[in-house]
């Protein structure tokens, strides 16, 4: 019996979406799916959610949830990977609230910025802890990293734990439909190419039956970005940058030095940034939950339909040897040719029987290259932090990154990390 591992499988709607694709998949059918999470609670709503969802379905997929996270590993073929370390309370809210009283405000807080810089710091360990017990039980295994932030942590497991990982991130599969729905364009036979680094790639070809759709495009954008909406911060870039970005505008606005300016309050209501965006969405969804627990747990009747999540059809195309196109964060082993080759990027692969092929881009155009490195700068600084224990690295990934240089002092960016090391205790390592 092949099996297929997920690693913080708490996680119930996630769950429910990737293991809910494997029911439906027939080259799936007759796998373990091997459920494993540190919240015993939320492990067995996830166990009996899936459990209904194999019944409706008709599924021969069996369910087994594991308190052993090296029994839920054991023999695994594929392991997915959808933990968040420190949660909501208290890592979250340390993210956000104490950079607010340096004057650092942001929306996500998940990728780079000082939030990615600490859930970095404290996911690494656990990550690499995960590595070990791979090698150790299931060394031929592919792991699909759904976590964020996204580059690093798949850049850590392909460099240092010495696992075949792939990131995965929803918005390239979703980013021309949902900018031509937007612009009111219909993208039915559209054909794109999307390269760059993970919430940052470019939409750098968008073409239908040959004809270059961008001029159209931009012609639309220009007259939306008279209006409120809540894509400006990507319009904005596209139209001074030249090429539309795949991560949405609340997360971009924190990426670079442009859109959180205190001494430009105002551009905060112009572009229409949604400031503490993530910690917002954490509280509505712990809301939510307590009314959808019952509905999704408990239902017999529950049913799925399948969705846009790649894990599923990568599955199905290594199984099968039936090829299928995703885009992957991988190490860039010469694939973007202006970008740092010990820099994790996100480009096209084919995935067939023998894995995921990353496929040659060539050179970014310079402006985007140039964008990306500096969130690569970031990233980089913040493994280098990690892997060598030196407090001195988290100061450089701080102050090399876009939107706090753009906002601190040295002296208060130093201040705030040492903070930040104080109040997150126990989930960081200790630094020198």
């Amino acid at each position: 019996m092949s099996k297929i591992t997920f690693l913080g499988a708490g996680s119930t709607i996630f769950a429910k979406n990737v293991l809910g694709d494997c029911m439906l998949t027939p080259a799936l059918q007759g796998f373990e799916i091997a459920l494993f999470d540190i919240d015993a609670e939320r492990l067995k709503d996830s166990e009996n959610m899936l459990n209904n969802l194999k019944q409706t379905l008709g599924s021969t997929c069996v369910v087994k949830a594991y308190s052993d996270r090296k029994e839920a590993l054991r023999g695994a073929a594929y392991v997915v990977n959808a933990i968040q370390v420190g949660g909501y309370d208290p890592c979250t809210i340390t993210d956000f609230e104490i950079p607010k009283k340096y004057g650092l405000r942001q929306t996500i807080a998940d990728t780079i910025g000082i939030g990615g810089i600490f859930r970095n710091l404290r996911t690494i360990p656990v990550m690499l802890d995960f590595a070990k017990d791979i090698q150790e039980v299931c060394p031929d295994a592919l792991f699909l990293n759904y976590t964020n932030p996204m580059a690093v942590l798949t850049n850590v497991m392909n460099t240092y734990g010495g696992v075949k990982t792939v990131g995965l991130c929803h918005s390239v599969q979703v980013c021309v439909p949902h900018i031509f729905e937007h612009l009111g364009m219909d993208h039915s036979g559209v054909q794109w190419k999307i390269a760059g680094i993970n919430h940052m790639a470019w939409l750098l070809e968008v073409k239908k039956d040959g004809v270059d759709l961008y001029p159209e495009i931009k012609q639309r954008a220009r007259e939306k970005q008279k209006e409120k909406h809540d894509d400006m911060v990507r319009f904005e870039m596209m139209l001074r940058f030249g090429y539309y970005i795949t991560e949405s505008s609340e997360h971009n606005a924190e990426y670079h030095p442009y859109f959180i300016k205190r001494n430009y309050p105002e551009l905060v209501d112009r572009f229409n940034i949604p400031l503490d965006e993530y910690p917002r969405r954490c509280v509505n969804q712990i809301e939510r939950w307590k009314t959808m627990r019952e509905e999704i747990v408990s239902n017999k009747n529950l049913t799925h339909k399948r969705t846009l999540e790649y894990a599923s059809y990568i599955f199905e195309a290594m199984e099968t040897n039936n090829p299928f196109k995703i885009g992957g964060n991988v190490m860039n082993t010469g694939l973007i040719t202006n970008l740092p080759k010990e820099a994790c990027v996100e480009v096209p692969c084919l995935v067939d029987s023998s894995g995921v092929n990353p496929t040659y881009v060539g050179d970014l155009p310079p402006q985007c290259a140039a964008l990306n490195r500096t969130n690569i700068n970031t990233q980089l600084l913040t493994i280098e932090a990690a892997m060598t224990g030196k407090k001195e690295h988290i100061y450089h990934a701080a102050l090399l990154d876009p939107h706090t240089a753009a906002e601190l002092s040295i002296d208060d960016t130093v201040a705030l990390c040492d903070e930040l090391i104080e109040a997150h205790g126990n989930w960081l390592p200790s630094f020198k």
